[in-house]
């Protein structure tokens, strides 16, 4: 799972970004909202986890910013401001969860898993035989570790949060590719096809003109 990480506090920073890489997740660590704005730019996440107060603007505004072009990325808070009304206007603005420092982080780490849960689903995916860590985007069968790659391993854990239904093209560009990325859509059948290898032709069907179901 890929975070974004947006605190000013150079120490509290480096001992968040520490502490969750050693627990599996990657971090990328910013410092001020236009170096969280020029990494959003290149990559997609999973998670937000954004500070209030900061040198170029606040979290609240950037947020809502967010979720006004359709950014539905969940987020927690975590800041020093811990009044009722901020809370309210945290959660408002499209918060997932809202943490106040100084924040223990078992705890924060706790209230992830759980954000992430329920946006996403359990980490672990059964597809018949095969398992899918969607934590760390491995496939296995039984012992076996099969070799898909990334842009494939990426686009099997949006079918699998979205089983039976059906994923607009749309979005699958927005997942597969960086916005600085020309998306190709003969790479993506490519994809599709590799997917259809592993688990069967019937495993996803192809809604013309609309998007993909994983039937699995």
């Amino acid at each position: 799972m890929k975070i974004l990480l947006l605190e000013d506090d150079k120490l509290f920073g480096e001992t968040i970004e520490e502490f969750l890489s050693d627990e599996g997740y990657s971090v990328d660590w910013a410092q001020s909202l236009s170096e969280a704005m020029e990494f959003g730019y290149h990559k997609r996440y999973d998670l937000y986890l954004f500070d209030v107060k900061l040198p170029d603007g606040d979290g609240f505004g950037f947020l809502e910013e967010l979720r006004n072009i359709d950014d539905q990325t969940p987020t927690i808070f975590i800041t020093s401001k811990n009044q009722r009304e901020d809370i309210i206007e945290g959660l408002s603005k499209g918060a997932d969860d809202y943490l106040t420092k100084p924040v223990d982080l078992e705890e924060m780490l706790l209230r992830i898993k759980a954000v992430l849960r329920r946006c996403y689903g359990e980490e672990i995916a059964q597809i018949g035989e095969f398992r899918f860590d969607l934590k760390n985007l491995q496939l296995h069968r039984a012992q076996e570790l099969i070799e898909l790659n990334p842009k494939e391993l990426t686009l099997l854990a949006l079918f699998l949060k979205n089983r039976k239904k059906i994923v607009p093209k749309e979005r699958i560009y927005q997942h597969l590719w960086k916005p600085d990325e020309i998306v190709s859509d003969g790479a993506l059948r490519v994809y599709i096809n590799a997917l259809k290898k592993i688990f069967g032709k019937e495993a996803i069907t192809n809604i013309r003109g609309v998007g993909y179901r994983f039937e699995k």
